[in-house]
């Protein structure tokens, strides 16, 4: 190499160098959000119980769910699950084809593994199973993955997802596998007012399956404040996905992001947009659970009471082979008064609000007088919402009813 050209090679080695740094630094500057604007990014925060959207980003393009599919292999099987065509306690066949899922996966064996539909649900809730999603998909189809693909796709129209399409029960890679985060936010919807009572499963952080225990993928539950479920997912092509749901003051959102290069910036980010998402509708930070403080811009978002499902059992015991069973909670000592007691639903700084939310206690336990009544200080004015009208344990029960919807509750004499 002669002089000059050694020359030049050394400035652009040197410029190529100090690239790299300035990028370097750059990655460094803003490690949790380098990847929003990729050709795979897309996010969107709603309001659960209106659809109303809080923020998007791409909502409408076509992304890779990963494994978000399952959340449609979970409601085909909730929703048999409901019409009796199916039962906890089944067993479900495993072929070869689901045994050779790539991982994750229970490591199911064919004709050796014992695998129940509840051990299938948690599995596909905790691991994100593929041999579990596979194994359901070709129960609920008469043996053919392929075909219960095609049932997806078309229950995925009737719950208005008009641009998704899926090709399998798991989310492993496959062509033309795709979806939205808008329609994904719709599928999480559909999921926790569809199914109430299955929707608890959402929440499961582990289970014992053949004497393992089986570990989670959602860092979000148990970490942020209201979380309750539904689903991660990652794939290469997809980067890591998360739909997450979380209730404060009363108000259900739920958020869905994808594309993203780790984990922990995923989870930083939708972190970011459900706290941006409750400051929008008015509701305050580190009010979950207990008394809750909503803005009027609450009462702007819901002026109708949430179409409640009949009271379901009691939080359930999530064991591998068995139907969930009530586990009663401890009865607290009887005070020597059994009569004239209310129930105490939030305090909020305004009055529909809490006029609201007193009408929405009221619609999910079907008994009560609602009213809304003076509280806070004359320099910060909050209303409290009640129900009247309980003996002690009628105001006690309907605490625990309350509290499996999520609804702040206190029972206190009058």
């Amino acid at each position: 190499m002669g002089w000059g050209a050694a020359t030049a090679w050394a400035r652009g080695y040197g410029a190529w160098c100090g690239l790299a740094l300035l990028t370097a630094l750059s990655l460094v500057a803003t490690p949790a959000r380098a990847q929003i604007g990729s050709a795979r990014f897309a996010e969107i925060v709603i309001v659960a119980s209106t659809g109303r959207v809080l923020s998007a980003t791409n909502p409408d393009a076509p992304r890779i769910p990963a494994s978000l599919t399952k959340m449609m292999t979970l409601y085909m099987t909730f929703e048999a699950l409901r019409d009796r065509r199916i039962s906890l306690n089944e067993q479900v066949p495993v072929s070869e084809h689901c045994a050779s899922m790539a991982p994750t996966k229970l490591g199911l064996i064919p004709g050796q593994t014992r695998i129940t539909v509840q051990d299938a649900i948690l599995g596909m809730v905790t691991l994100s199973a593929n041999d579990a999603a596979c194994a359901m998909g070709e129960m609920l189809a008469g043996g053919s993955e392929a075909r219960f693909a095609q049932m997806m796709t078309l229950r995925a129209r009737g719950l208005g997802m008009t641009r998704t399409i899926y090709r399998n029960a798991s989310g492993l890679p496959t062509p033309q596998n795709l979806t939205t985060v808008r329609d994904l936010a719709t599928l999480a919807r559909h999921l926790i007012y569809d199914f109430p009572a299955y929707y608890r499963y959402f929440s499961v952080r582990d289970f014992v399956f053949n004497g393992r225990t089986i570990f989670g993928h959602d860092d979000l539950l148990g970490t942020y404040p209201g979380a309750d479920g539904l689903k991660t997912g990652f794939t290469d092509l997809s980067g890591f996905n998360l739909a997450t749901s979380a209730v404060r003051g009363g108000v259900r959102l739920i958020g869905v992001v994808v594309g993203f290069t780790h984990p922990g910036n995923r989870d930083a980010d939708m972190r970011t947009l459900l706290d941006a998402g409750f400051r929008d509708v008015g509701v305050l930070p580190g009010r979950a659970p207990g008394l809750h403080l909503v803005t009027p811009a609450v009462a702007a978002t819901m002026r109708h009471p949430l179409a409640r499902p009949p009271a379901v059992p009691r939080r359930a015991v999530m064991v591998a082979t068995a139907e969930p069973r009530p586990v009663p909670l401890p009865a607290p000592a009887r005070p020597p008064v059994a009569a004239g007691w209310l129930v105490n639903v939030g305090a909020y700084s305004s009055w529909p609000a809490a006029q609201h939310a007193a009408a929405a206690a009221r619609s999910v336990l079907g008994t009560g007088s609602a009213r809304v009544v003076p509280a806070g200080t004359p320099a910060h004015r909050l209303w409290g919402a009640q129900l009247t009208g309980f003996g002690y344990g009628a105001a006690v029960g309907a605490c625990r009813t309350l509290a499996q919807h999520r609804l702040p509750c206190e029972a206190a004499h009058s």
